[in-house]
């Protein structure tokens, strides 16, 4: 889960980093208010969770009220990479003399967090490692001990800072490590982090990557979610606990089991067929998840079958058969179905699809090779 920049910067603010003077706002009105409380110039900036938002116009400085309340009705008008813009964020602007980069994030080679930093700042840290790969500097964080006080001098003296700027700079790194671990992030980064004219030192842009796995102990952050930012099936899919990937295949997938379902997915496509999605039903499902789980791949335009593949150990096969006899009775798709099912209740589950408009098969790889002859014989029809 990712959040917005206003979002990212005040959980930064909470643990000692500093940000710049600003609000958000959702109306060209609370801009300018923003903007005469600031009482000096100001960038306006659209709030979306894609990148390129200074490219498509999204960022752009006022030099007064009236002219923020102007350009703040422009950006909240605009649509970036197709996600409209709602909010805006008021900033003081912040004329920098330098630009580092910092952010913390999982190594999952070393099995702990990474705190990388770099002199060049403000640009794509991935352009920076793949031409000056040089100018990249990282240490490895043991997690039970947190980021020490050496490291922090260590990365400091690494990126050639001014020395008048050493303390502040561990004070913000230090910052971040701790809002990274606290929020059970999966990265936590600061672009640019500038020396200003008047030497100070300014988060001017944040970015957070949450753990989804991990939100259960943070509900106050998944009321920061953005639902424009998501796929509606993704959307549908948490609600009902289930684990969904869209995909660019045709092939519907839904199975028990993240191994299982990468495995099914693996044969689709060595039987010559493009999955439509990754949807885990997971163990024990109820026939209502099952369901719920068919519903949304059946309303992927996309699919042109659906292959349903499920290993019953705690899933018992008859809840799944009745899920999905559920899911035919409401939607009535017009794709075919291909069913394996194995283990608990196998048999009452085949009973109770035996009076369903569908095909099952005992093997995955029988199921995959009619998966994939079925799309392809609708693709050419």
């Amino acid at each position: 889960m990712k959040l917005h920049e206003y979002q990212s910067k005040a959980l930064f603010a909470e643990h000692g980093i500093p940000i710049p003077r600003g609000r958000v706002a959702s109306t060209s009105a609370e801009a300018k208010s923003i903007a005469q409380e600031l009482g000096s110039r100001v960038v306006v900036k659209a709030q979306v969770l894609v990148g390129g938002r200074g490219k498509a116009g999204g960022v752009r400085l006022a030099s007064s009220p009236d002219e923020a309340e102007d350009l703040a009705t422009q950006i909240l008008r605009m649509r970036i990479k197709d996600l409209p813009v709602r909010k805006v964020l008021v900033d003081e602007a912040v004329e920098p003399v330098t630009e580092i980069y910092l952010g913390v994030t999982n190594d999952r080679s070393a099995n702990c967090p990474v705190i990388i930093s770099s002199s060049e700042g403000g640009i794509e840290i991935e352009e920076v490692a793949r031409k000056e790969p040089e100018k990249i500097v990282k240490i490895f964080v043991n997690p039970h001990l947190g980021l020490q006080e050496f490291q922090a001098r260590n990365l400091v003296s690494a990126i050639e800072l001014p020395r008048a700027h050493w303390r502040d700079f561990i004070r913000i790194a230090r910052g971040l490590y701790d809002a990274y671990r606290a929020t059970d992030a999966t990265l936590a980064e600061i672009n640019p982090l500038v020396i200003t004219k008047d030497n100070r030192l300014l988060a001017l842009d944040g970015k957070v990557v949450l753990d989804d796995n991990a939100l259960f102990r943070h509900p106050n952050l998944e009321e920061m979610r953005d639902l424009d930012e998501e796929d509606p099936a993704e959307r549908e899919a948490r609600k009902y606990g289930l684990s969904y990937v869209k995909l660019d295949g045709d092939i519907g997938c839904m199975v028990n089991g993240a191994g299982l379902a990468m495995a099914s997915m693996d044969v689709i496509k060595i039987s010559g067929g493009e999955p439509a999605n990754f949807l885990d039903i997971g163990g024990g499902a109820s026939a209502e998840k099952v369901a719920a789980g068919m519903r949304i791949i059946i309303a992927d335009p996309n699919v042109k079958v659906v292959l349903i593949n499920v290993f019953g150990g705690i899933t018992r096969c008859d809840e799944v058969a009745r899920g999905i006899l559920s899911a035919l009775e409401e939607e009535k798709p017009d794709v075919p179905l291909i069913v394996r099912l194995v283990g608990t209740n196998e048999e009452e589950g085949q009973r109770l699809l035996s009076r369903a408009n569908l095909i099952t098969v005992s093997s995955l790889h029988q199921a995959a090779e009619l998966a994939v002859a079925t799309a392809k014989e609708k693709s050419a029809g």
